[in-house]
């Protein structure tokens, strides 16, 4: 059984023993440790708390834990029930709560669940944010109220259209032109709320012919839930034996998105937010923000466009916080993840899919032509298994001295930038593994990259 405490929440698998696992006495003890800090943050806040979840399997069970534990706290909570993400985040400022608990594991598998805590503004807390509420949870230092002083559940179903509205009403997206272009959608929502709220979205959008793939939102995920190449051969042999013009995958809660091209290939995560930034630019020029392990290609459109490219370490809170400080009108994470501040401060994948087929349907290309239109590079994503007898700090340290001749970037990890290429390994905050990205211009030459660098680890384990 694993259980995780980091910037990204607390994750864990259900089940075990008490601190092996997300089990409920864990639940309860995070659930009241984040109201206490939310009780100390805000003394004078509304004293409503936000819940939201996807649909995996342990999702209503953890969710009525939750919620049992925030009105033991004290706190009214507006159940929101199935909805992404996103949506939960923009439920949070609707409601004018003083935070908010989005209950998924995203792209983990089905055996896992976690709690994604939020600020009143809807937005991940910040690294000294989520250390504190860990600190209050290992001391116990929270008192559940009298039973007078109990907060009540309220349910608000009205979200995820809410939030569809509040797409359509970007001015970068239109659904005129969506509309007349006549596309055929593919979507693939790894049964999960994305089977609900994505179609939804399409239609809205003017989207008649739309192929439905894992739309069911019954948790019994169809396949591995991260929207990565190896796990999305249905939609893509589904795309090759149709006349769709675009596929969309989403993962458990909807605030990432991959995209397959109409011949079945992958346009690939990573141009997700380049194609998008590219529209974005074209309309609104300004600067953009990813983190240390997206790719190149993003920093090279954004100066095609005479704009300026930040990067950050990895995590949406830290994305945010570095498009904040630099202005970004476009940001997010080469996983599928798009910020649109316009919209708000969270990958969106709803912002998403309405941008790019704002984007097709006024450009008049197919999707391959898009994706030719962009330079060309290649990811490989590896992972190394994290056992007692990996040091990662003495890795990181030993990788920083052989590398010394080069660009090195370590605010997360160690980033090592080549002319032609980077390869970037850092702990995961999301699983027991050290990531280990390395990009190029061909995949081979990015593999190669990635197993030098796998090769030293294991050469010190």
């Amino acid at each position: 059984m694993t259980l995780i405490k980091s910037i990204s929440g607390i994750r864990g698998t259900i089940g075990g023993v008490p601190g092996d696992g997300l089990s409920p006495l864990d639940i309860v003890k995070f659930t009241a440790a984040y109201a206490t800090f939310i009780r100390k943050e805000r003394p004078d806040g509304s004293g409503v708390i936000v819940v939201g979840r996807d649909a995996r399997l342990s999702g209503s069970m953890v969710s009525g834990i939750v919620v049992s534990t925030l009105c033991a706290m004290g706190f009214d909570v507006v159940n929101i029930g199935l909805a992404s993400t996103p949506t939960t985040e923009i439920a949070v400022t609707g409601e004018g709560a003083d935070g908010g608990i989005i209950i998924t594991a995203s792209h983990n598998p089905t055996q896992w669940n976690a709690l994604k805590l939020l600020n009143c503004n809807g937005e991940f807390l910040n690294d000294a944010q989520g250390k504190e509420v860990l600190r209050i949870a290992d001391n116990e230092e929270y008192s559940f109220v009298p039973v007078e002083e109990m907060g009540h559940e309220y349910s608000n179903q009205t979200y995820n259209r809410r939030h569809i509205e509040q797409v359509l009403a970007l001015d970068l997206v239109d659904r005129d032109a969506i509309a007349a272009a006549d596309f055929t959608v593919a979507v693939d929502a790894v049964n999960s709320v994305g089977g609900v709220v994505i179609p939804e979205l399409l239609r809205a959008l003017g989207v008649k012919n739309i192929i439905e793939l894992n739309c069911e939102p019954n948790g019994r995920f169809a396949h591995t839930p991260e929207p990565i190449p190896e796990n999305l051969t249905q939609i893509s042999d589904l795309m090759r034996n149709s006349k769709a013009d675009v596929g969309f995958v989403v993962d458990p809660d909807v605030d990432r998105l991959a995209i397959v091209m109409e011949n079945g290939e992958m346009f690939v995560e990573e141009y997700t937010l380049v194609a998008i930034a590219d529209y974005v630019l074209q309309n609104t020029p300004g600067s953009t923000v990813s983190n240390l392990s997206s790719s190149r290609a993003l920093a090279d459109v954004t100066r095609a466009h005479g704009c300026s490219y930040s990067a950050s370490a990895v995590g949406e809170v830290n994305v945010t916080t570095k498009m904040k400080e630099t202005g970004a009108v476009i940001g997010g994470e080469g996983n599928g993840g798009v910020i649109y501040p316009a919209a708000h401060y969270g990958r969106d994948a709803l912002v998403g899919v309405a941008l790019f087929l704002t984007l097709m349907a006024k450009s008049g290309k197919k999707v391959t032509e898009l994706k030719a239109g962009y330079p060309p590079y290649a990811i490989a994503k590896n992972k190394v298994q994290l056992t007692p007898e990996i040091n990662v700090d003495a890795i990181l340290a030993e990788v920083k001295k052989q590398f010394a001749n080069e660009k090195i970037n370590d605010i997360d990890g160690v980033k090592i930038d080549f002319k032609d290429s980077w390869v970037h390994l850092r702990k995961s905050n999301t699983e027991p593994i050290i990531r280990i990205y390395a990009e190029a211009h061909t995949m081979e030459e990015a593999d190669a990259l990635a197993e030098k660098i796998k090769n030293l680890i294991y050469s010190m384990a």
